[in-house]
């Protein structure tokens, strides 16, 4: 569903991205981890054209990104940026029917108001409610529900639960990975925690200065880390069994 081919993008004298390929196959989950400054954003950013390499090639769905409208691809993607990104001054129903609105959908009361109960918000309670009038927790769910209303086959998060109280994290975690698996959404998460990456994700791609280290499955990344920073990431992070549950 999502290929990145040699990927190279430069910030000044900064190498975000140098030389990164990577496939995510369609209905995978699949965490992109690493320290600031590793590239993770940089490279989830290039498959809606938010970021645009100076070298390689990104494909959705077979089709290279570069070769159509950017307005039209983010469209058909699902997007949850770090802090939700809902409008204020709308309510939770407009903030959620926004993408099948744009699409011109004529059933985009019912997609956004289906998208709600998706992730356990149930339109006639919260729908009327403003993004302040909700909790940390519940503005990300309606962020996810934005982000899937459109039922697109594609869903990029940036770093969706970083914000959230460790309760709640789990909570919504648990929502998202219940709704990814059962529409069989392809996913790309963006994630410092690696105990998060290994829990939602089916493949963890460990990223180090703008190049990837290592992809494997969350198992096989805590039996056999494949060089040492891998390694000394897994030791600092406290990795356990426990994160395969």
């Amino acid at each position: 569903m999502l290929t990145a081919t040699h990927l190279t993008k430069r910030y000044g004298d900064t190498l975000a991205l140098d030389d990164v390929s990577l496939v995510v196959a369609a209905g995978e989950c699949i965490a992109l981890v690493g320290e600031s400054g590793s590239g993770k954003t940089t490279l989830l950013r290039s498959f809606n054209r938010m970021v645009v390499p100076e070298q390689g090639q990104v494909l959705v769905n077979g089709r290279d990104v570069a070769g159509g409208d950017a307005v039209t691809l983010r469209r058909t993607l699902g997007y949850v940026p770090q802090d939700g990104g809902l409008f204020p001054h709308w309510n939770v129903q407009r903030n959620t029917e926004l993408v099948p609105r744009l699409l011109g959908l004529t059933d985009a009361a019912l997609l956004g108001t289906a998208a709600l109960e998706a992730v356990g918000l149930p339109a006639a309670r919260f729908g009327a409610r403003r993004p302040a009038e909700l909790s940390g927790g519940q503005r990300q769910r309606v962020a996810i529900a934005r982000a899937i209303a459109a039922q697109p086959p594609v869903i990029l998060l940036d770093e969706p639960f970083g914000a959230l109280d460790a309760i709640t994290r789990s909570d919504v975690q648990r929502a998202f990975a219940a709704l990814q698996r059962a529409r069989g959404i392809t996913a790309v998460l963006v994630t410092h925690d690696l105990a998060e990456a290994c829990r939602l994700a089916d493949r963890v791609a460990v990223m180090r200065l703008g190049r990837i280290e290592q992809v494997a499955t969350p198992r096989d990344l805590l039996i056999s880390p494949a060089t040492g920073y891998v390694s000394e990431l897994l030791e600092r992070a406290g990795a356990h069994p426990s994160w395969l549950l």
